[in-house]
């Protein structure tokens, strides 16, 4: 298992922790009547639609 040669300095470590941020999911609207914003290159889960077709059967 790798071991630090030495102490990482606080600015250095708060450099590395400032760049973990939360993101935003991108939504794209879904093309069913309903208008659901639904997460991009997944089938909507109201209506089973992915890119103009059926492949989640809704029952």
């Amino acid at each position: 298992m790798a071991v630090p040669k030495r102490k990482m300095s606080r600015s250095n470590t708060r450099h590395r922790r400032a760049q973990w941020k939360a993101v935003v999911p991108q939504l794209t609207p879904c093309p069913c009547p309903r208008k659901e914003t639904v997460v991009p290159h997944r089938a909507c889960v109201h209506c089973g639609l992915y890119r103009g077709r059926q492949v989640v059967d809704q029952t």
